[in-house]
């Protein structure tokens, strides 16, 4: 494996991130600035998305570059705090010109945190405002914080049964100057498993609901093994709530790549979802992944977009590793010895 730098998405040059977040409401949103403007794509592929801009983003369409990207929590009203990034972008004079002023083009995703902490406070403009003022070049913070102050994992079984998530970060350096990384917010409905050892790290755990036990236990009740059972098919088809489940991302890296490609870069990240998160893109998440090429160098998408999964699948492992308790709900670090 290539060399690391800080090990972070900020790793790739023009980027900046910044958190907010309410933490007794227990939710929050993350911003990515590229205020230079950077070639974007997106993947989205599980059933239940918030987003905003993402056709912008697709192939066949007039604008090419965007100006930030937003994550954050609070379910579709979450969506607002991408106003208030466009408030800031616009205030630098930083946007698409279409003569009459110049427009920033702000892609978002959101994931579902109403569960835990205040359903009645979401991310609103001055959060997403107060995410840019807070963006450093710095390594970001990990966990509990921005768009992974309220995320969750592992919820077959209910809010019982969850485990505490959060936000992460990691890079690759994979030669020639070429850098891929990856932040991600990990609000799945499945398991988070470390791909080197198959092991469980974070998800579900078993609930004892009178004198029956739903898992396969000890400690994890392992959400394929519920899904196929009787009481997991009878979970899933009760289950009457919204969607309360997403894993929502950025990929990032200084490769000059065309609007396709780096749509192309966005699809091969979800494998890196996809080793990490059992089971992945189901009809109760709402799985997105952005991806940004700042231009600077040369590369091969074939070997970026592999690089991309594998920084994605960092990412990941590293916000569930990152959390810390909170909600009443247990946290990786708390088990992993």
């Amino acid at each position: 494996m290539a060399n690391k730098l800080n090990d972070s998405i900020t790793d790739i040059p023009g980027l900046l991130v910044g958190h907010a977040q309410d933490e007794e409401a227990l939710t929050g949103c993350t911003v990515v600035l590229c205020e230079k403007g950077a070639i974007g794509g997106v993947d989205q592929r599980g059933g239940a998305p918030g987003t905003r801009e993402t056709d912008a983003m697709h192939p066949m369409h007039l604008v090419n570059e965007v100006h930030a990207i937003v994550l954050s929590g609070g379910s579709a009203f979450g969506l607002d705090s991408a106003t208030g990034v466009v408030d800031y972008l616009e205030e630098r004079g930083v946007g698409f010109d279409v003569r009459v002023a110049r427009v920033p083009i702000v892609p978002a995703a959101i994931l579902f945190d109403l569960g835990v902490g205040s359903s009645e406070v979401r991310p609103d403009a001055q959060m997403g405002y107060q995410a840019c003022l807070n963006a450093s070049a710095e390594r970001p913070v990990e966990g509990n914080v921005g768009a992974g102050t309220g995320a969750t994992v592992g919820k077959i079984i209910g809010p019982a049964g969850a485990m505490k998530s959060g936000i992460g970060t990691a890079s690759i350096e994979i030669g020639s100057g070429v850098l891929v990384g990856a932040i991600a917010a990990v609000n799945a409905f499945g398991d988070v498993v470390d791909p080197e050892t198959g092991q469980i790290i974070a998800g579900a755990r078993v609930v004892q609901k009178g004198p029956e036990k739903i898992g396969r236990g000890p400690y994890f009740a392992d959400t394929m093994w519920v899904m196929q059972s009787l009481v997991g098919r009878s979970i899933l088809g009760f289950m009457s709530n919204p969607p309360e489940n997403t894993v929502i991302g950025l990929v990032a890296t200084n490769a000059r790549f065309d609007k396709e490609q780096i749509n192309k870069v966005a699809q091969m990240a979800q494998d890196g979802l996809a080793r990490t998160v059992r089971p992945a893109h189901t009809m109760l998440d709402g799985d997105t992944i952005f991806a940004l090429a700042t231009g600077e160098v040369k590369a091969d998408v074939n070997i970026v977009g592999a690089f991309a999964a594998e920084a994605f699948s960092q990412a990941i492992l590293r916000a569930v590793r990152a959390a810390q308790p909170a909600a009443g709900l247990p946290c990786a670090s708390e088990v992993e010895q």
